[in-house]
């Protein structure tokens, strides 16, 4: 006698997840990144109305931001190591506290000791670079992997939308505060940054007991059929161990305190280990030393010289940042099956932008040009940012970050101390098209890379099944 098995019961779809935008623990860190975003942008801005009020002087206010951009990439590597050898909370409460206690200090320099302006201003630029990677690595410990995305195009349109809104509202507070108050009021931005962060969501951690921990189970397969490989020919298979099984022997492997050039070296062969990695920051090297370098120079001469009015620097700036609101907007919900090389498109979209200063075009062209540049860089930071939460290994996640924003902002000083002298000696519109041709060119090659097409050094598992 046979029995009819009876009918599985049906499972109910899966609830959608929720937004990120609901969770208490990200809205913590969303306002920490943005208090000191906006801290960070309204420094220089303050200082300048420093000038204008005569308390500081133009040289002055040069050594001072200097000293803060020393002093930024004398620590983001600094705090890269810290962040990952301790608590990436402490390491942004320590680093904003300092941020914070430079404020009274440049207060109380101002008109009075250019020497104590220029220290603190090297202290406010040393912690707005030691917590840099720390919030990188506490975003990853806070949102689990499937929000992430959504997560950083949130923290991107917080910082984008303080540098539209910035100038206005400091403007606006001029009118009523003198500017020892406003620096007071950065201080105070940078306590709210200490304090407003929480620990990290335990689940996040846990889901990324290992180094690349989405990409493990695509590579169980491959994995697999490297051991059986192996085990036939009896030499080991080229990246046969998967990301899962290195941090089992690493967490394995005796604990040892190593000295912090050991620690250094060791983030950056983690970030060797990422092609897709070294080709983004080559990439971004280009487009920030020569394309956003040259235009930073060329823009205002051009509204002055071609088209009489300040007005094209104002508008091409204005909708800079309105484009990148927009395609933080869009990425928050785009997912490009060949995300890389979706990223690195948006990226080279930057070299619109010294190509319509060349030509004699109508200022329209050069405002909506720089409008496609601004959503391009968001196209291209948001999944740079996530694949870079997803793909390190997370005990080296805060240094290999560090390594990003060392070439961001270190590499723009020189761009600058360099395209000015050659736009003086071969002319404006020669050093624009070959920069324009480096932000097209460098982007497309950078894209050619292995690994480069998905950010991952594995495709997603729908894009191999298909």
């Amino acid at each position: 006698m046979t029995t009819t098995p009876a009918p599985a019961a049906a499972k109910s779809p899966a609830p959608p997840p929720r937004s990120v935008l609901l969770d208490p623990a990200f809205l913590r860190l969303w306002a920490g990144t943005t208090a000191s975003g906006l801290a960070t942008w309204a420094l220089p801005f303050v200082l300048g109305l420093a000038v204008l009020h005569r308390d500081l002087g133009a040289a002055g206010l040069g050594l001072v931001l200097a000293a803060r951009t020393a002093g930024f990439l004398a620590a983001v590597t600094v705090g890269g190591v810290l962040a990952d050898r301790h608590s990436r909370r402490a390491v942004v409460l320590w680093s904003a506290l300092a941020a914070a206690a430079a404020a009274p200090l440049l207060a109380a320099g101002l008109g009075r000791s250019l020497v104590l302006m220029t220290f603190a201003a090297a202290l406010a630029g040393a912690g707005q670079g030691a917590c840099r990677p720390a919030f990188q690595a506490l975003t990853a410990e806070t949102v689990e992997p499937a929000r992430r995305q959504q997560a950083n195009a949130a923290l991107t349109m917080a910082v984008r939308g303080s540098t539209l809104a910035g100038p206005t509202l400091t403007a606006l507070l001029a009118a009523f505060l003198d500017v020892r108050t406003l620096l007071l009021g950065i201080g105070a931005l940078w306590l709210v940054a200490a304090l407003a962060p929480g620990k990290g969501g335990v689940v996040a951690r846990a889901s990324e007991a290992a180094p690349g921990a989405e990409a493990a189970a695509p590579e169980a397969a491959s994995g697999s059929a490297a051991a059986t490989s192996e085990k036939a020919s009896g030499t080991p298979a080229p990246d046969a161990v998967s990301p899962s099984a290195a941090a089992a022997d690493s967490a394995a492997a005796p604990s040892v305190r190593t000295g912090f050039r050991a620690e250094f070296l060791d983030g950056i062969r983690e970030a060797r280990r990422h092609p897709w990695f070294l080709a983004g920051l080559a990439a971004l090297v280009a487009v920030i030393a020569l394309g956003y370098s040259a235009t930073s120079v060329a823009l205002p001469l051009i509204s002055r010289d071609r088209y009489g009015t300040e007005w094209v620097l104002a508008a091409a700036m204005t909708a800079y940042t309105v484009g990148a609101l927009v395609g933080a907007l869009v990425i928050a919900r785009l997912r490009p099956r060949s995300q890389g090389w979706a990223a690195f498109a948006g990226l080279g979209a930057y070299g619109v932008a010294p190509l319509s200063l060349m030509l004699p075009v109508h200022p329209a062209v050069v405002v909506a040009a720089y409008a496609v540049a601004g959503v391009g860089i968001e196209l291209f930071n948001v999944p740079w940012f996530t694949a870079t939460q997803r793909e390190v290994a997370p005990d080296k996640l805060a240094r290999v970050s560090s390594l990003d924003f060392l070439v961001s902002y270190g590499l723009a000083p020189v761009g600058l101390a360099l395209i000015a002298p050659a736009i003086g000696h071969f002319g404006v519109t020669p050093v624009l098209a070959v920069c324009a041709a480096a932000c097209f060119l460098v982007p497309a090659a950078a894209a050619l890379v292995p690994t480069a097409r998905h950010f991952a050094r594995t495709a997603p598992v729908e894009e191999r099944a298909g």
